[in-house]
Parts: structure tokens; sequence; C-alpha cells
């Protein structure tokens, strides 16, 4: 019986996508591994690769459709030896698959199971059921999986020794903790521990038809631009985000004249990337982090989680939303090595290019705004990471110093915190540690 291929959870957050293009046309031979399609994701525009082998027979999802469901049917595969009459024992469920042109008006309620999303089909089991013998473990008990399965599997919190592989002699591969994440988002949703109870649909903020905002606001002129995936997950996140987390704020201001004399002379030497401002604030607040542990944290229901490694995301502004891809290791880095990753990393989430593990995770942001002009600013957490650092521009200020009144290079900055997670002594120290390292950037060298 032909194989179902369907659309794939690549992100946690994703919930549905839009088929970007097809790389593949009806009756290719199909191989593990190969490119199928472009999906665009709420983050990036990502590749789906194929798990199964076979004859690509038909295309239920066109390319350029938009709004598809997470785990709806695209396309069906031909397994070996079956010809194209097998296609018509599925005939009557692919037009419940097909996802329309454009997503229809979403209402404001609470998510449904999968069933909601396609009534037409009969209950069926989960695709790519694997047999009982496929049991991804070793001698030691060591769960055999991918590299990339392994990674994609913490950053989403899923334990891999619920799931069962289908690769060879059951290894856990990319496409089981796909299949996870996409059970787990069409299923219908318990509140995420690592966030804290999750707000009720009634306490949401209020969501307006197109009427009604036309009608508040007295019918002016004006365009559409459509929601794009990226965008309905930035606004459901922020929403969640204050709503959920008690914020609240410390700023400090920190002179950087030593900083901007250390920068300029690094670059006049450096064969490599240029160093940023950012760069520094990225290694500053990654050693303030190894400084003040408390900071680097998360809030769940049973424990507060102090992280043993500084993953610091780092918001990159796109056309139309926001991403954060990671610095790993943040404070085992140096400049040098913090401004080439910050680069590539910069250029490939433009270009809508980063890998789900690349952006996906992290335990403490930076947003800087310093190269708009903005003086200072209050940025929202991103949940489960406890804080996040708000960077203003750097700009000539009076400033008096031993009783002495002068001008200096000021860069204000302001920490929202997780009042579950990190107090204010905790965070009152994390900046007190960050400005040492930031006036004093020889120290950052050391």
């Amino acid at each position: 019986m032909p194989i179902e291929i369907r659309m794939p959870a690549l992100s946690p957050t994703m919930t549905e996508g839009n088929l970007a293009r097809w790389l593949k046309k009806e009756g290719d031979e199909i191989h593990s591994g190969d490119v199928l399609a472009e999906i665009e994701t709420d983050k990036a525009t990502m590749e789906y690769e194929a798990v199964d082998e076979g004859r690509l027979g038909r295309i239920i999802v066109p390319e350029g459709a938009q709004g598809i469901k997470v785990n709806q049917p695209i396309a069906l595969l031909l397994e070996e030896g079956e010809d194209e009459a097998a296609l018509g024992k599925l005939t009557e469920a692919a037009p419940a698959a097909k996802a329309p042109a454009s997503p229809p008006p979403q209402p404001a309620a609470a998510p449904q199971p999968q069933s909601a999303a396609a009534p037409a089909r009969k209950p069926e089991p989960p695709p790519r059921e694997v047999p009982a013998t496929a049991v991804p473990f070793g001698e030691n008990g060591r769960v055999f999986a991918s590299p990339l399965a392994r990674r994609m599997a913490h950053h989403a919190g899923i334990d891999l020794a619920a799931l069962r592989g289908s690769g060879p002699q059951g290894r856990i591969v990319k496409a089981d903790v796909e299949h996870a994440l996409a059970q787990s988002e069409t299923a219908p949703a318990a509140p995420r521990p690592a966030v804290g109870p999750a707000a009720p649909p009634t306490a949401a903020a209020p969501v307006f038809a197109k009427e009604q905002v036309l009608a508040l606001a007295g019918n002016p002129p004006f365009t559409e631009k459509p929601h794009t995936a990226m965008r309905r997950v930035v606004a459901r996140r922020l929403a969640e985000s204050k709503q959920t987390v008690p914020h609240f704020y410390l700023t400090v201001d920190c002179a950087i004249d030593e900083l901007l004399n250390v920068r300029k002379r690094l670059n006049a030497k450096a064969n490599t990337s240029k160093i940023s401002v950012n760069d520094f604030v990225i290694r500053a607040a990654a050693l303030a982090l190894r400084q003040v542990p408390e900071a680097n944290a998360s809030w769940s229901d049973d424990a507060i989680l102090l992280w043993q490694r500084v993953d610091m995301s780092v918001a990159v502004a796109l056309d139309d939303g926001l991403i954060t891809p990671i610095v790993h290791g943040a404070d085992q880095k140096g400049l040098a090595q913090i401004a080439a990753e910050m680069k590539d990393l910069a250029e490939r989430a433009r270009a809508g290019k980063l890998k789900l593990e690349e952006f996906q995770g992290g335990t403490f942001s930076i947003s800087n705004l310093g190269m708009f002009g903005i003086r200072e600013f209050a940025a929202v957490i991103n949940p489960p990471q406890g804080c996040i650092l708000a960077i203003g521009a750097g700009e000539q200020r009076p400033l008096v110093k031993d009783g002495q009144l002068s001008v200096a290079t000021v860069m204000t900055c302001t920490l929202s915190c997780d009042h579950r997670v990190v107090d204010g002594a905790v965070g009152a120290q994390f900046l007190a540690a960050f400005k040492r390292l930031i006036e004093d950037p020889l120290t950052m060298l050391l």
C-alpha cells in the first residue's frame, strides 16, 4: 500500500507550514535522505528529507500551498513493485488531505485534536509504525540515535528512551523525532512544565476580526499584509510570555570608551571577521553567567533548572519577525570565534537556512537595538528562559567620575527577569558582573 508522506514538524513550535517548492516530481525514484521539498516553517525555509524509499506516485499538495497542518498528507510514495493502480485505494482520502491555497481564518479557540483538522479521514494507526523488534537500546542501556536526532530531542524536551527507532537496527533518526513532535503538536495540548502553568484560553489577549478592527478604527484607508507563519508564532509566544511570566526589570549604564578602544586595536590586527560591540556583549554576558550561575536558569513546576552550559540566544531581525540563533557554549569561546559564528548565523538566518538546532533552545537571550539608535528598552522574555538582556545604543553623555564632570560613551542595558526564577538580588549581581566586564574589557581576554 502506498506510503503517505506527511507535513513534518520541523520545529517544536510549528503547527502548520507552507510548501515552498517540490524538488522531486511524480514518477521520480526516491531514496532515503533525498531532499523532497522545501518547507517554510515558523522560523525558516528548511529542506525536507525522505525517510522511506520508493517512487513518488502522487503529489497531493502543490508547491506554493500555505497553511498545511503538521502531519497532513502531502504526497504518496509507491513502494517497490507497486504501480499507479495502488493509488486508487486512497482516492477517497486524498481530497481531505489537500491544503487550501491560503489558510482560512482561524478562530481564537483552544487547540483541537488532529481529527478536527481533517474530519473526513477515518481513524488510522500512526504513520511509520515500527516493528516490535526495533528496540533502540544497546547492551549498556544506551539509546541508539543519530547525533541530529539527539540534538533535536534535547531542544524539544523529548525523552529518546520513549521513542521507537525506524533506522537500521532500531536506530532513532531525525524522522522519528519529527513524528513525535507532530503527534505532540496535533494532540490536545497540556501545559508545558518548563514554562509553568499556561493561562486558560479565556485569559488570552482579545483577538479582533478584521471587520471589528476596521469598525473600531473608523474605516480609514488601508492595505493588507497577510500573516506569515513566523509572525503568528511570534505573536503567540510573546502573548504567552507576558501572560504567564512575571517580568521585572533592572537597568544599568555602562561606560564603553575603553571597550571601543580595545575593539579598534583588535580589529586593526584581525585577519578574519571584525569584532562588533555585540560580540563583546555576548562574551561579557556569558562570563557574567559563569560568575552568577543562578541567572542562567529556567522555571519548571517541579524545580528551578540551573543550566550547566551557557547557550546564548541572540536576536536577529528579519523582514517579518525575528529569530534567535544560538552561540552554544559562549563562555568557552573567544571574541574572534564569537564574531565569526555570529556573522555566519546572522547571514544564514536572513537567508532562512538555519538548522533546527541552531535556533531552538538556548539558556539566556540578548536583544540589541543599539544599531537603530534606541537608547534603552525592555525586552520580552523568551520562555522557558529566565532572562533576556536588552542593549541600547552607545552615546555621548555627561558622566561624573571621582567628583569630576566628564563626557563618556554610555550604553544602557536592561535585564528582564522571570521573578519565579531570578530574584532582584540575583539579577542585580548579574548586571554588576556584566558591567565590570564591559567597562574593563581586557578581563574578557584572560
